[in-house]
């Protein structure tokens, strides 16, 4: 069965809890922690930057999933490594020079992932996909929190994984924008194993058991898989 890794994220987080919000998700079993960093420009939205990052570092020991979607990302690698980032993923729509930006995150000593729009081919990252960690696959157009799921990119979903297994490289596949305990089971039997949830998980009452809910959602889809 797949490894199923839930990665909540804290652009839905209550900031002024946001250490008791952090620290429910991680009693709930979260595996990451997901940081949605956007700068008004790339995605029409302003979130926080390297000092949420570090104040998050300072609560919790979990991964600090990175996820920029700003322009220039290559000026800001280092300003994210020494705020605690363990892993930053760049858009392949933000950058010319993808490969030296990938290569930059690794010497900085993270692990480095790339994400793309609904609307960008897979043919943006297939030649990156043996020196990445992780792909992210949108599913909603990045900007907001609590969007509707994208349903046509469950088969980017699963072209993507096809893609991976005949280029010989398995980065994590991740799925952001829209996941809940439904939308979840689709995305895992299209071959996501990375699953961030924002909206779904921090607006409940009880964000450690949503967790846990979608952990079983995604798991018991996850056992299906051949």
């Amino acid at each position: 069965m797949p490894e199923i890794i839930i990665a909540p994220s804290i652009l839905s987080a209550d900031f002024r809890r946001l250490e008791e919000q952090v620290e429910a998700v991680v009693a709930g079993g979260a595996n990451w922690i997901h940081c949605d960093v956007m700068d008004g420009h790339f995605v029409p939205n302003i979130s926080f930057g390297p000092m949420i990052v570090a104040a998050v570092r300072k609560v919790t020991e979990l991964p600090l999933d990175t996820h920029l979607m700003i322009s220039r990302p290559e000026q800001y690698v280092q300003p994210f490594r020494d705020a605690g980032a363990d892993r930053l993923i760049v858009h392949a729509e933000a950058t010319v020079h993808l490969h030296r930006l990938v290569d930059q995150i690794k010497r900085a000593g993270m692990l480095a992932g790339v994400a793309i729009n609904p609307a960008t081919p897979l043919q943006a990252v297939e030649e990156i996909l043996p020196d990445v960690d992780l792909v992210l696959i949108m599913t909603v157009n990045p900007g907001f929190g609590g969007q509707a799921f994208i349903a046509n990119m469950l088969d980017k979903v699963r072209r993507l994984k096809r893609l991976c297994e005949t280029r010989q490289a398995f980065p994590h596949i991740e799925v952001d924008g829209g996941i809940d305990e439904t939308t979840a089971i689709g995305a895992v039997k299209a071959g996501a194993n990375v699953l961030v949830a924002g909206s779904s998980i921090f607006s409940q009452s009880d964000p450690a058991q949503a967790v846990r809910r979608l952990r079983k959602a995604a798991e018991s889809a996850a056992a299906l898989v051949v």
